[in-house]
C-alpha cells in the first residue's frame, strides 16, 4: 500500500467539496468503500474522523455530467498514449456546471504527463487543474502507457423527496466506527434536490438524523448537504458559509 497523501498539504480543502466544511488539520483518501462513495481520514483537533461524502446529480440533468466524463476520458486516453508505466486516476471533485464551457482538457492532459514522468512506482500525486482534483497513482514502470479513470458522481434516479435514502446508505457505511461521523453529500445538479420548502423531504431527512443520533453513543453524527444553494448541516439545522 503506497503512503496515504495528506491532502492539506495540495490545498484540497478549498476544493468545491471541502471549502464549507469545518477546517481540517489532515485529510487521506482512502478509496470507495462502495459505489461511488468516497472515503476519507480526517484529523480535527488530534481527533481522527471518518468522513464518506457522495458527489450526485439529478437524474434529467445526467447528460451534463456524461458529457464531462465523456470528455475526461478522452484526455486520459490521450494522455495515456504519451506516457509510460500503468496508472490510476481517481477524480476526488469535480465543478461541471462551472467547467463544462471553459475547461481546458489540452492542458489537463500535459499535466498529467508531466507528473507521470516524476512519479516512482507505487506512489501518489495529486492533481489540480482548475476546479479539478485528482489523485494520480503509478502501478508500474511499462513501454507503453494506461491510465484507469475512476470517478466519483452517481446519477440520483429517486424522487427527491427520498433524498434520505442517500442519507441512509452513507449511515449505513459507517455504522461499525467508533470515529466520529461526517458525511458529506454533495449536489452538483443545476436544480438542487434538496428542497426546504418539500415537508415529506424534510420529515424523512430528519427522522434518518435522529434515529442516527439516538443509536450513537460517543459522537453525534454530522450531515452535510451542499448544492448551489449553499450548504447546511442537519443535525443542527445550521447553515455554513
Amino acid at each position: 500500500m503506497p503512503k496515504l497523501l495528506n491532502l492539506i498539504d495540495s490545498h484540497f480543502q478549498n476544493s468545491n467539496l471541502f471549502a464549507h466544511l469545518p477546517i481540517f488539520d489532515a485529510i487521506y483518501y482512502e478509496g470507495h468503500p462502495e459505489g461511488k462513495i468516497q472515503k476519507y481520514k480526517a484529523v480535527r483537533e488530534d481527533q481522527e474522523c471518518l468522513l464518506l461524502a457522495l458527489s450526485i446529480i439529478r437524474q434529467e440533468e445526467d447528460v451534463i455530467w456524461q458529457s464531462a466524463e465523456d470528455f475526461l476520458k478522452a484526455s486520459i486516453i490521450e494522455a495515456a498514449s504519451r506516457m509510460h508505466g500503468v496508472y490510476t486516476f481517481d477524480l476526488l471533485t469535480f465543478d461541471i456546471q462551472k467547467e463544462v464551457k471553459t475547461f481546458n482538457y489540452n492542458e489537463l492532459i500535459l499535466l498529467l504527463i508531466n507528473h507521470s514522468r516524476k512519479l516512482p512506482p507505487g506512489e501518489q500525486k495529486l492533481i489540480k487543474y482548475s476546479s479539478a482534483y485528482g489523485i494520480l497513482q503509478k502501478l508500474v514502470v511499462e513501454d507503453w502507457g494506461k491510465v484507469t479513470l475512476k470517478t466519483s458522481v452517481d446519477v440520483f434516479k429517486q424522487k427527491p423527496q427520498h433524498l434520505d435514502a442517500v442519507v441512509r446508505q452513507l449511515f449505513r457505511l459507517g455504522e461499525f466506527s467508533h470515529k466520529p461521523l461526517i458525511v458529506v453529500i454533495h449536489d452538483l445538479s443545476s436544480q438542487p434536490i434538496y428542497d426546504p420548502t418539500d415537508k415529506i423531504q424534510q420529515d424523512l431527512l430528519m427522522s434518518a438524523v435522529n434515529k442516527q443520533a439516538e443509536n450513537t453513543m460517543e459522537f453525534l453524527p454530522e450531515v452535510y448537504i451542499q448544492d448551489k444553494n449553499g450548504v447546511r448541516e442537519l443535525l443542527s439545522q445550521s447553515n455554513v458559509k
